[in-house]
């Protein structure tokens, strides 16, 4: 009995090695001996696509390697109060599927068939940025080359959140990220790599980048590193994505009209102080600024403080302070041609060093003037301090009413008194000059400091 075992045994174990071999070869190298003129049988691919569910895998502690690249073709939108970018990309990932083999020789030269993507195993990669649903168009095709190799290229519109700093606009430069990571696999069941190189993926974006006019690429930067969560070691890969706004919108629409009316009011202190047209002028332009801002606020951002923000308050501020110093000016102007208050020494020693020949003062008084520069009389838009102040009768007039002794007296103090008119008069035209000199250089300040911020 022994004996008659042993062949049974031994017949048993060359069939079961046979089929073992008989198996695995067919599952390495496929028939194409029916590629022929009618087409691909995908009859032949049926052992392939029973496996889809699974990681394609000889040895289990071997990683799937699984290479990606993308293609950024167009920023649709970037809101900056929810602080998300919506972009369009196209992901390009390529792995190598151990179970697809065959010889090109004998399949007529084929060397790369497209299959359709829902017969293949696909990595799942995603991008944890995103917060909405995947929109790619279904029944796509990967290209399967016949060394097993698979590319599988799919367009996506990714809506990923994005950290928002707007306080530079309109010339800010955002950085958005994009994280490719996979859901299920761990890095021992799948590694990630580069299919393309950054500065391959960043120029050929350039090239096709379609944009609103209103963002540009500045450049792409990629790293890699591990996600842990619990016990678990997922594999990543971290792309920098530098956007820049295209400013040419808003300077022409909002920098270069304000502007000009903040211009347009530093040269309204140009109008004489006496002039009654220089503060309505001033309340013109005010109220103009504010129907522009209101007319340019949907050009802002709806959300956040940015520097432009401050920008517009500051010439709105500038010019109400303009108007007030109109008003201030207009005041003492009123106050020396009606009431002039007596002067106090210290004001009228600080006048007299003012006005000082030697001083370049536009208030300087002229030559062959005697005291403190020009009288009342030489202003022009004033009517004269004598129909202020009263007429002054002359002596013969005295005399023939009957009193020449207080003829000397009201002279006198009507000299005084036009004399100090002429102080508080050129007082307030010493204030407005020096009231414009520090507007002006206030405004200078205010306007470089903030090109140097917009500039960093």
């Amino acid at each position: 009995m022994e004996g008659e075992w042993a062949p049974v045994q031994g017949f048993l174990l060359y069939l079961t090695v046979s089929l073992l071999l008989q198996g695995r070869g067919n599952t390495f190298i496929i028939n194409c001996s029916r590629f022929d003129q009618y087409g691909v049988d995908p009859a032949v691919f049926q052992a392939v696509f029973d496996r889809k569910a699974f990681r394609p895998f000889i040895n289990y502690s071997i990683p799937t390697h699984v290479n990606i690249s993308f293609t950024l073709s167009a920023i649709l939108e970037v809101d900056a109060q929810l602080q998300l970018l919506t972009s369009f990309l196209w992901i390009s990932l390529m792995w190598d599927n151990p179970f697809i083999r065959w010889n090109p020789e004998e399949c007529v030269n084929i060397n790369k068939l497209t299959v359709s993507a829902e017969n293949l195993w696909l990595p799942d990669i995603f991008i944890m940025e995103s917060m909405d649903v995947d929109r790619a168009p279904p029944e796509l095709a990967a290209y399967v080359s016949s060394e097993g190799r698979i590319k599988y290229n799919r367009p996506l519109k990714v809506t990923s959140i994005c950290n928002l700093d707007i306080f530079y606009f309109p010339f800010d430069q955002q950085n958005c990220t994009f994280t490719f990571t996979s859901f299920l696999y761990t890095v021992d069941s799948m590694l990630l790599g580069m299919d393309k190189e950054v500065w391959e993926i960043t120029d050929t974006s350039r090239n096709i980048i379609q944009t609103q006019g209103e963002w540009e690429l500045v450049g792409i930067n990629k790293a890699t590193q591990k996600m842990l969560v619990g016990s678990s070691v997922y594999d990543q890969i971290m792309f920098y994505v530098a956007i820049r706004r295209r400013p040419r919108l808003y300077v022409i629409n909002l920098l270069v009209p304000s502007g000009f009316l903040v211009a347009i009011d530093a040269l309204s202190f140009y109008l004489p102080a006496e002039s009654e047209t220089r503060a309505p002028f001033k309340i013109t332009l005010l109220l103009g600024y504010n129907v522009f801002l209101l007319m340019m606020n949907d050009l802002l951002p709806a959300s956040g403080t940015p520097l432009i923000s401050v920008y517009f308050a500051l010439c709105l501020s500038l010019m109400v302070l303009s108007l007030l110093e109109t008003i201030f000016i207009t005041y003492l102007l009123h106050l020396a041609t009606t009431q002039p208050p007596p002067m106090p020494q210290w004001l009228h020693s600080l006048l007299l060093h003012c006005t000082s020949p030697r001083k370049c003062c536009p208030t300087a008084p002229q030559k062959g003037n005697k005291g403190l520069g020009l009288t009342p009389t030489q202003l022009p838009g004033l009517k004269e301090p004598v129909e202020l102040v009263g007429k002054v009768p002359g002596p013969r007039e005295a005399e023939l009413n009957g009193c020449p002794g207080s003829t000397r007296g009201q002279q006198e103090d009507e000299a005084q008194k036009q004399h100090l008119v002429s102080l508080w008069l050129q007082f307030s035209h010493m204030m407005d000059t020096l009231l414009f000199r520090l507007y002006l250089l206030f405004m200078a300040t205010s306007i470089i400091t903030v090109i140097i911020l917009w500039n960093t």
